[in-house]
């Protein structure tokens, strides 16, 4: 039962998936980062069904790429873009550490948000019509999907938040830091695993990708804003999703720019 109610406390919070709700409590809130993963699972098998509709219709890759841009904020309603948003805004700001975290809090959604999330999306939409959907290239992509949730999970166990409130705030209290830190960082190393096994040199670069936008993460939290929140969780991870596409795109293109040598 207890089980049951921590996925249920992970699907509901980081999802637009419909799920009971029950009331958050310390039993079934410890592990829920360790669940926050399978979602990421979900998107991919979702992601790897629409590839093979899309090659079975033969459909044309921008209608196969725009359905590929959208599952990711269909599936999560879009809580981790209004991170990256909140966080876009923070950042453009250039203000002192507690002044961008008071922008992080603002309801409201400023300019460079706008236009950040204009270039999101135009980036991405591009390289999901571009990206070959080969079985291992799909597989790469469902990996990622769960290893960009993996990684963000382990370091609002491991590394120091901005503040005593907030979303990463309670999940981190509530969790158990030392086991489920434990269970998310196997869970990214069999990612990582996984994708370079399959994926050959582009899983390689896709988890290298997925790596240094972790530090960058990680150095930007800590030095201007003093230390990991929510939001700054959700704009880690679309950008990892991000970059690790781009990182299987570029080893696409380079790898058929060879074949016509």
């Amino acid at each position: 039962m207890v089980i049951l109610e921590t996925a249920a406390v992970a699907f509901g919070m980081f999802s637009a998936l419909p799920v009971p709700q029950p009331e958050w409590n310390e039993k079934n809130m410890r592990y829920a980062l360790c669940v926050f993963p399978l979602i990421g699972g979900v998107l991919g098998a979702l992601w790897w069904g629409w590839a093979a509709v899309s090659a079975w219709l033969a459909l044309p890759a921008l209608l196969r790429g725009g359905v590929f841009c959208l599952l990711p904020a269909a599936v999560t309603g879009g809580i981790h873009l209004d991170g990256y948003a909140d966080t876009s805004d923070a950042l453009a700001s250039f203000a002192p550490p507690e002044r961008r975290r008071e922008i992080l809090r603002d309801s409201h959604c400023g300019a460079f948000a706008i236009i950040r999330l204009c270039g999101y999306f135009t980036g991405y939409f591009a390289l999901c019509g571009t990206v070959e959907t080969q079985d291992r290239a799909v597989l790469c992509m469902v990996l990622s999907f769960v290893l960009s949730r993996a990684l963000s999970g382990f370091a609002i166990t491991a590394f120091p938040l901005a503040g005593n409130t907030g979303l990463a705030h309670t999940f981190a209290t509530a969790a158990q830091k030392g086991r489920a830190g434990v269970v998310l960082a196997v869970t990214a190393a069999l990612c990582m695993g996984g994708m370079a096994l399959w994926g050959g040199i582009a899983g390689v670069a896709m988890s290298a990708a997925a790596g240094v936008v972790l530090w960058q993460y990680v150095r930007t939290a800590r030095d201007k804003f003093g230390g990991i929140s929510g939001d700054l969780a959700g704009w880690f991870l679309q950008r990892a999703e991000l970059w690790m596409l781009a990182a299987l795109v570029a080893c696409q293109q380079m790898e058929r720019w060879i074949s016509m040598q």
